[in-house]
């Protein structure tokens, strides 16, 4: 201890299973006083001996020992040497506290071994390279609590980005053999198609080089800070980590509280110049009408893009299922029972009826009719005919394709289908097309798709009516003699035809039927993001590029956290039953400031944050126990992704039926913004805290829709007790009225933030930058005020177990951003870096601004000359 003649210092030392000591085995204590610890100077004071089996038959199991210097001349202190157990503590084990030495400090442990609760098979599977620490704290009745501390690694951290980037280089791969599926196109869009499959196919090539990247490296299994800016490593989390606090209090169960610790996802490599996602998005949006006219090209809204890729994803999930589903009619068949051939029946009417339904849009329609206009051969015909509309202007008669005998949309730019470069004209009005060159709407048949659609359906009914038909009959000839039997089958429509054979011709029309529904719906909505790919430009590559590594980065924290979430529920019910019945709420906490180059990662993380609604969970039964295949995996395209987790067979037989039925999961994500630090000072004082403020009311509205669907459909006894009373519906009001007050630095939105998400059986993560000083400043605070509100810590001892949890925790650069004087922060550290000192005399007055400009200047002209 610095500053005192009279030190008192408390360590700790576990030993570890696997390390042969017995009772006989002697340990050496040696003490030595260090003079630089930079440079690791430091002279031998004492040292002292003992037994095991000494400790172990002394009173209380604790020795005083005489610390002796080396040649046994003389004493130089006292060593108190306790036994401390390192796992539950027993009732009655742990009495009141008689030393002063106890009630001075507190101890503190460092520990290499593992908790078999927070180790297990299962857990470690997933979550890699644990550090521990127990500490041991007095609580108000002098009782003692131990507190165990525990860090791990996470193996998602780098699985899950190179499954996403499989997936992605994956989809990008079919797109470009959808592009080359629609067939011949005119000049012009033709060549637009090959500028976008250029585009996509530089795309790809990035993505493969970073997977085969990631694929050589070996290591630990997180990205440090320090490589947050490495192109190979932009999609990995930064110092993604598990955090686990286990309480043990005498005459009490144990309980734990998790906490995911990553950097916020954002894409550093790309930089911050041009701002975050949020601005470049908007930005795009507003831009590409101007660009869908320089390109020559159809501009769809955000929405109608949207919904053609929802609709592509459809049909490439139900078609290959209805024809799955028809083949297993027919087998029904074979085996003549009317129950298993209802079943079937039904499973396939309810998926054909989906089918059509999602394909009873107008964007197909409009869409067709735009890829006709496309064709070669249609401008052909156009050439040959003479029509009066001919005279009209390019952007009407191309509306009359999309839409015809109606006014275009609002959102929906058009231009001419002309014949030429991809390369777009300058600002200037393009010279109006030839006559020839304009097509006309009449030359195809609008209800020709209609009666393709309407098809699917005719085909269903007709496969209902003959199976309806084929029961009937069979009911008859088990209730008719046989004379009447043998009436039946004379009148019958095919006496000599069996079952399948009538079914059969029927069910293959209905498979072709959607088989060309498909083909034609795919070509059209692919057309649609052909027209999406042709306005984006370069520009809206890179932008699909960040979009995915922020998403990549948000997605592996997710999994994280939902794995560590189910492991640690796994035999709660109430958390199952809510699990299935409305999701979980996943609240992420930030504490970026909203100031220079950390707006940007904002934007970029409400927009990572936001896509993780397009993500579900699903748990499977793992093949073995073997840990290789308990590594949850990812499917799906980017407008939906699944993560599936297995588990083994013992722990999934114990799940509910509609989780081992394959039920899809909903993961509720939120997200709250707080900046904590000096750059927030200055963003308060003289910048614009919009963002935080728009980003924190729309993620409690979602926050509070959900408690709501919550409350609707799952008891409140399913979620968790806390010794303090706050009702969740009295912590939400709190939460809505603190969004909305004007208050610097309010880190109460936070706080109520992480209490309602645990009280909902939630998720928690907490971001910074970097994950390393601000987040670990959140973290400890929490842990604090959840070991005085929960557990009854002391309240002389709570700045001193904070202290003590930060002691191991803070790195070198920023200080202890919590405490903050404006933060409100019950501690009393003060922040470390002199650079932000000016600035804070600064914000009295604007002169002194001037005046302190003037002064840098003139000193550093003065140092350098």
């Amino acid at each position: 201890m610095l500053g005192t003649r009279d030190p008192l210092f408390l360590t700790g030392v576990s030993l570890s299973p696997d390390w042969p000591v017995y009772e006989e085995s002697l340990i050496k204590l040696s003490v030595y006083d260090v003079k630089d610890k930079s440079h690791q100077t430091s002279s031998f004071l004492g040292s002292a001996s003992f037994s095991v089996a000494d400790l172990l038959k002394s009173k209380d199991q604790q020795l005083s020992l005489s610390l002796r210097t080396a040649d046994d001349s003389a004493a130089v202190g006292t060593v108190v040497v306790c036994r401390l157990k390192m796992g539950e503590i027993e009732d009655g084990e742990v009495d009141h506290i008689a030393a002063d030495t106890h009630q001075k400090c507190t101890l503190v442990c460092e520990s290499g071994t593992t908790n078999d609760k927070d180790n297990g098979p299962l857990m470690n599977a997933v979550f890699k390279n644990p550090v521990c620490k127990v500490y041991r704290f007095q609580t108000v009745d002098s009782k003692l609590m131990l507190v165990r501390e525990q860090m791990a690694e996470c193996t998602l951290s780098f699985s899950i980005p190179m499954q996403l980037l499989g997936l992605f280089i994956q989809e990008d791969s079919c797109r470009i053999q959808d592009l080359n599926d629609l067939g011949e196109l005119s000049p012009h869009w033709d060549n637009l198609r090959r500028d976008v499959i250029t585009r996509y196919s530089q795309l790809i090539k990035t993505y493969q080089d970073t997977l085969a990247e990631l694929e050589k490296l070996t290591g630990p299994a997180f990205k440090p800070s320090c490589s947050k800016a490495q192109k190979y490593l932009e999609f990995i989390p930064i110092n993604l980590h598990t955090q686990r606090m286990r309480v043990t209090c005498p005459r009490k169960t144990d309980s734990f509280y998790d906490v995911i610790t990553v950097g916020a996802p954002a894409a550093h490599f790309q930089g911050f110049k041009n701002g975050g996602l949020q601005k470049l998005l908007s930005r795009y949006e507003a831009e590409k009408k101007s660009y869908s006219t320089a390109y020559q090209c159809i501009y769809y809204s955000p929405e109608n893009t949207a919904k053609a890729r929802e609709i592509l994803s459809t049909v490439a999930q139900l078609q290959p299922l209805i024809c799955g589903l028809a083949d297993r009619l027919l087998l029904a068949t074979q085996q003549r029972s009317s129950h298993t051939l209802r079943d079937a029946l039904k499973s396939l009417a309810e998926k054909t009826e989906q089918f059509v339904h999602a394909l009873k849009d107008e964007l197909v329609k409009s869409a067709l009719l735009a890829l006709h206009a496309a064709r070669p051969g249609y401008v052909s015909k156009s050439q040959m005919s003479s029509q009066p509309e001919a005279h009209s202007t390019p952007t009407q008669n191309q509306s009359q394709i999309l839409n015809p005998n109606q006014t275009p949309e609002p959102d929906a730019v058009v231009c001419n289908n002309v014949a030429g470069s991809q390369s777009p004209p300058k600002r200037e009005n393009p010279p109006p097309p030839k006559r020839q060159d304009i097509p006309h709407h009449k030359e195809y048949d609008e209800e020709e798709w209609d009666r393709v659609w309407a098809n699917v359906a005719k085909s269903l009914n007709c496969v209902i009516a003959m199976v309806d038909r084929l029961q009937e009959q069979d009911n008859n000839k088990q209730e008719s003699t046989p004379d009447q039997a043998l009436a039946d089958v004379i009148t019958s429509h095919n006496p000599a035809t069996d079952w399948r054979d009538q079914l059969s011709p029927l069910v293959v029309a209905l498979k072709d039927c959607v088989s060309e529904v498909a083909e034609r719906a795919s070509k059209s909505m692919t057309f649609v993001l052909l027209q999406k790919a042709s306005c984006s430009t370069p520009y809206g590559l890179q932008l699909q590029q960040r979009r995915d590594t922020v998403f990549s980065q948000a997605l592996a924290a997710l999994a994280c956290g939902f794995v560590m979430r189910l492991y640690a529920g796994i035999e709660d019910k109430g958390f199952l039953r809510q699990l299935h019945s409305v999701g979980v709420v996943a609240q992420f906490e930030s504490l970026l400031s909203t100031y220079s180059e950390e707006i940007g990662m904002l934007e970029d993380m409400e927009v990572g944050i936001s896509d993780l609604q397009r993500v579900t969970f699903r748990i499977t039964e793992a093949a073995s126990d073997d840990p290789t295949n308990l590594q949850p995996t990812v499917t799906g395209r980017r407008d939906h992704y699944t993560v599936e987790v297995p588990l083994p067979l013992q722990a999934f037989q114990t799940l509910p039926d509609e989780l081992r039925q394959g039920k899809l999961l909903q993961v509720i994500p939120v997200l709250f913004n707080v900046g904590i630090n000096e750059q927030q000072t200055i963003a308060e004082r003289f910048g614009d805290i919009s963002l935080q403020e728009r980003i924190n009311q729309r993620n409690f509205d979602i926050l509070e829709a959900y408690y709501k669907s919550l409350s609707t459909k799952v008891p409140l006894e399913c979620l968790p007790c806390f010794q303090t009373q706050a009702d969740v519906k009295e912590l939400l009001e709190t939460l809505g009225q603190n969004v909305v007050t004007k208050k610097r630095k309010n880190v109460e939105i936070l706080w109520l933030a992480g209490a309602i998400c645990r009280r909902l059986n939630g998720i928690r993560f907490t971001s910074c930058k970097s994950a390393k000083d601000r987040t670990s400043m959140s973290v400890t605070l929490e842990q604090c005020a959840l070991l005085r509100d929960e557990h009854q810590l002391h309240k002389d001892y709570f700045v001193r177990a904070l202290d003590c949890m930060r002691s191991s925790r803070l790195a070198q650069g920023e200080g202890a951003q919590w405490d903050d004087p404006e933060a409100g922060s019950v501690a009393n550290h003060k922040p470390a870096s002199r650079h932000f000192y000016p600035i804070a005399l600064l914000l009295v007055s604007s002169h002194l601004l001037v005046v302190w400009l003037i002064l840098s200047l003139v000193f550093l002209l003065a140092k350098y000359q």
